[in-house]
């Protein structure tokens, strides 16, 4: 950051002091916790060398700073995991009900209600940018973003087809159903990010946003819709009030999609590289929610599971995610195909 010329490119020397910043930040926090473990470690030591009966409450003392330093340690851990171009920032998530008629729809919902709560508990912000609501129940996608720290690392490991089996609320003999959604997650990239996107490869449509009635949004054609024609993707946004601003929200999105299928390109490149067989991206299957006939939620990347199947769908993702970032870091295949849980 001293050489000379370094500022003479201002985008450039503001990620690279971007960057300073955040190394300099893990690299304090570390000395920090290393002191404060060398100071707890010197007061035990000279409780030892003094015998007799520990004070309980200078017990309590060593005690309650030991589990703050493990509480701060297994953050830096988890920020270990965190190398990817784009970790550090947002994400664009899209849910996707698959088949299974209305209790995809309404897995897909319950896919939607499980992200909103681990949004609320890791703290991170959610913004709601498009719902098409299904035709009884559910709702057949949903797109949204997500900011604060490590948003597209972490929810990166949540992209791909979830399902679930339960005994159908839609089903009048109440039989049991397996119903599938897929979950999109791409890096919302800024506009600093250089994505080719030619304006004759674009179809742009404008309808009427959905959603209850008497609102601004659906007393006109505010709601875009843009078609990516070389690549196929399609993006849609109907949560701003005029026209122009669901355009810019919507090529934002585009953006986002472009650069995470150059990324899954890029996957795949090293999957075969490593011999992997499984498949990486929107198709594969990586967790299964079951609650009938019994509880539990398996991912079937890492072997990881829970019987809790009622505290995963209310936002507890964060062992899942922990596990599958984990994989990755070590450099494993995905668990071998085989019994899953259901």
């Amino acid at each position: 950051m001293g050489a000379e010329g370094f500022w003479d490119d201002p985008r450039a020397a503001a990620r690279a002091s971007a960057e300073h910043a955040a190394l300099r930040g893990r690299l304090s926090e570390y000395r920090e916790l290393d002191a404060e473990l060398q100071e707890l470690d010197g007061l035990a030591q000279l409780q030892g060398e003094e015998g007799g009966e520990a004070d309980p409450d200078f017990l309590g003392e060593i005690d309650g700073g030991l589990t703050a330093i493990a509480d701060r340690l297994a953050g830096l851990e988890e920020a270990r995991l965190f190398g990817g171009e784009h970790d550090a920032g947002d994400a664009v998530v899209s849910v996707h009900a698959g088949e299974g008629g209305t209790d995809a729809q309404d897995w897909a919902e319950m896919l939607l209600r499980m992200y909103t709560r681990w949004a609320e508990g890791r703290r991170l912000r959610m913004e709601l940018k498009e719902v098409q609501e299904g035709g009884e129940a559910g709702i057949k996608s949903a797109t949204f973003t997500m900011h604060g720290p490590n948003a597209y690392g972490l929810l990166s490991a949540e992209r791909g087809v979830h399902r679930l089996v339960r005994l159908s609320p839609f089903d009048a003999a109440h039989r049991r159903q397996t119903s599938f959604a897929a979950v999109e997650v791409a890096p919302l990239v800024s506009d600093e990010v250089e994505v080719e996107i030619n304006d004759r490869d674009l179809k742009i449509d404008t309808y009427r946003a959905s959603g209850a009635g008497g609102q601004h949004v659906n007393k006109t054609d505010s709601a875009v819709r843009i078609t990516h024609l070389p690549s196929k993707i399609v993006v849609q946004c109907q949560a701003e009030r005029s026209q122009m601003q669901n355009r810019v929200t919507a090529m934002s999105l585009l953006r986002a999609r472009l650069v995470q299928q150059e990324l899954e390109r890029r996957e795949e490149e090293a999957a075969r590289a490593r011999g992997e067989t499984m498949a990486i991206g929107f198709g594969s299957q990586i967790r299964s929610y079951v609650v009938h006939p019994y509880t539990m939620v398996k991912d079937l990347r890492t072997g990881h599971e829970t019987g809790n199947a009622d505290a995963v769908l209310d936002g507890a993702l964060d062992p899942f995610i922990r596990a599958e970032l984990e994989r990755r870091a070590r450099g494993e295949a995905p668990v071998p195909a085989g019994e899953d849980a259901a």
